[in-house]
């Protein structure tokens, strides 16, 4: 089975791209299985709506995974109770609307997908290390599902990294998102868990990590600017495509997905 899992969807360009692009890429690398972090998908560049949503599931995506932006727009707190195919990191303070975890079934297979989030930088949650000592500790690799997939939406490389090692042997993807810029370190890490440190972003890379590249440096530099808003021109989708091993539950190979715009002649 071959999964593509996709790095944080921004704005209308990125949201764009995919509606147009993904069911012929698809096609073209043998897809089996889409997962694809949208929490930046709305028009603004924070959060998701139930529209978006729809629109997504429309044109190929198997699940949605989110993070610190996930109720940035309202609407999906009610909606995501009701859609199963739509995920929050599953260590946000309880109670949330939503949950962390699912298995899903496609041709007889099941695919375990859990969200989580960081800890370091970023919004307050749970710590990710016991949520994932629990998980671990109520789920199994192989007996509860065929393969399992994780997105760890963090702030930085270490922790991150720490969490690829944690779940090797039991996970057959671990890969970052929320930095918006994608890591090359694509590897399958010693005991057999494909890993990748950041997917990197589906947006335009003509930007500073998918907004306006002028207002955000006005910003830095404590200029006149507005509130951050995404940058329009043409997007680049992001993400890792792994080879799994039906036997094991873990990880053949594990490469880098780069289509179009600036990071990619495709």
């Amino acid at each position: 089975m071959r999964i593509l899992f996709l790095g944080d969807v921004v704005g209308i360009s990125g949201s764009s791209k995919i509606k147009e692009n993904l069911l012929s890429q698809l096609k073209i690398n043998k897809i089996d299985f889409v997962i694809v972090n949208a929490e930046n998908a709305d028009e603004t560049g924070v959060g998701l709506t139930k529209e978006i949503c729809e629109d997504f599931f429309k044109c190929g995506v198997d699940v949605i995974t989110t993070g610190n932006h996930v109720w940035d727009q309202k609407d999906i707190m009610s909606f995501i109770d009701k859609e199963n195919r739509l995920l929050r990191p599953k260590n946000l303070f309880e109670p949330a609307p939503g949950k962390g975890f699912e298995i899903y079934t496609t041709k007889n297979i099941k695919i375990g997908v859990l969200n989580l989030m960081g800890n370091v930088f970023m919004k307050k949650c749970d710590d990710v290390f016991e949520t994932a000592k629990k998980f671990m500790g109520n789920y199994k690799l192989k007996e509860d599902y065929d393969f399992l997939i994780v997105d760890f939406h963090g702030e930085i490389t270490s922790e991150k990294n720490a969490i690829g090692h944690y779940f090797d042997g039991k996970a057959t993807l671990v890969v970052g998102t929320h930095t918006h810029i994608p890591t090359n370190d694509a590897r399958v890490l010693n005991n057999g868990t494909a890993y990748q440190t950041d997917a990197g972003m589906c947006g335009d890379y003509d930007s500073v990590i998918g907004m306006n590249k002028i207002n955000s440096i006005n910003k830095f530099m404590k200029k006149d600017s507005i509130k951050h808003y995404p940058a329009k021109g043409e997007a680049t989708l992001s993400g890792v495509i792994v080879d799994c091993n039906i036997e094991t539950g873990l990880a053949n190979k594990v490469y880098s997905y780069i289509f179009g715009g600036q990071l990619s002649k495709n």
